[in-house]
This record gives structure tokens, sequence and C-alpha cells, in this order.
């Protein structure tokens, strides 16, 4: 898989915004005039259509993983088939921006309930509310922000470029992501989702036995 960062690497050496007194706020996510580099770059992050897939290598762990996320899950969506498709799509569309995919569902926990077709009283759309400005900006005309894949994509792209301006804070990335920035309310409930319905600890692997003593144990 290439790098998920290659997509978005360039963006935070050409950003150039607006001063921040001069934007104006729209819901969830804040309007910033964007040059035309970071502009192009972050088109071709949600242009790409590659087929999602579960981007774990060992195939027990991804299988573990799909399992006990679908349980978490199965309340909100009773549906199996697309409650996998969904979580794919997540683990692919976080991983492919460089997001830890258990950071991206407590987001989409706080932001939409898991609700596809959710509608914030500013316009915001989808799991990940985006707002429609954004197909504007970077998308084409009849991207529909109510597809599963499609607002998964621009949401991760948004939150991976507003971690690059904030050089990889989390807390202000969060808090430009929901127009809310330097306010603690946004991103601990986020951390708190995250931390408490979607924590997820790899298992790791077995290293093969060593005789205490050995050069091979004891190399540094």
């Amino acid at each position: 898989m290439p790098d998920p960062r290659a997509y978005l690497g360039r963006i935070a050496a050409t950003l150039c915004l607006a001063a921040a007194s001069g934007n104006a706020v729209a819901g969830t996510q804040q309007y910033e005039p964007l040059a035309a580099s970071v502009r192009a770059s972050l088109h071709a992050a949600v242009s790409d259509a590659a087929a999602p897939m579960l981007p774990i290598p060992d195939a027990e762990e991804r299988a573990r993983w799909l399992v006990e996320m679908s349980r978490r899950l199965e309340k909100r969506i009773p549906d199996e088939a697309y409650r996998t498709e969904l979580l794919t799509s997540i683990h692919y569309e976080a991983t492919r921006a460089g997001l830890d995919p258990q950071l991206v569902l407590g987001l989409i926990q706080v932001e939409s309930g898991f609700r596809k077709y959710a509608i914030s009283s500013a316009g915001a759309r989808g799991y990940m509310q985006i707002m429609p400005f954004w197909v504007k900006l970077i998308g084409r005309e009849d991207d529909n922000l109510f597809h599963l894949r499609t607002n998964l994509r621009y949401g991760c792209t948004i939150l991976r470029h507003y971690l690059d301006i904030e050089k990889g804070d989390l807390f202000r990335a969060l808090g430009r992501y929901n127009g809310s920035l330097g306010k603690a309310h946004y991103p601990d409930q986020v951390r708190t989702a995250w931390e408490k319905h979607w924590h997820w600890e790899p298992e790791r692997l077995a290293a093969a036995p060593q005789a205490r003593g050995t050069p091979a144990a004891t190399a540094r």
C-alpha cells in the first residue's frame, strides 16, 4: 500500500490561508480560502476511487478487528452486510489519510451517531458531517455527500488537512473540524468516544523463544 500521507504530504508546506478574522464560520467546518496547490492536492485526495479493503496485513488480526468492531456497532446498524461495508470503508479511508480508524469511529459517533443521512442545522451532511462548500472547493459537482465512500473520503481528507495545518496537534485539528477552534468541548467528546467505545489494541504476535543470555536475546 502506498504511504497514506503521500496524497497530502505537500499540503502543509503550501498552505496559504486568509486571516482568521476574515473567515466565515459555516457549521461544522470553517470556510478558508485555499491556495491553488492546496486545492489541487485535496482534490486529488478525494478523487481517487480505489476499491476499499481492510488494510490490516495479518488475516487473523483483520478478522478479529472486524468481528469486534461489528459487535460494538451492531445496535446502531443492525444490517451485518452494510455494517461490514461501513467498517471496512472507515478503516480504509482513515488509514489512507494517515488517521487512526478508531479515532474516525469516535468522530463519526459524535458527529452523526452513525446516521448516514444526518443533516445539521447548518447543512452539514452524512456520517462525518461534511459542509457542502467542500464539494465546490475540492470535489466534483456531482459528488454526493450522502454516499458512504464519498462522505468518508471527504471527512478523512479534511481532518488530515487540519492536522497538517496544526502540525499534528489533534486537539486543534478537531477544533477546526468542528468550527470551534480553541474550545475543549468537541475535542473532549471525540476523545472520550474514541477511548470509551472504540479503543483497540492489536494482538501482538509472540516472538520466537530465545534462550536467556544468548546473543540473539541480549543484542541491542
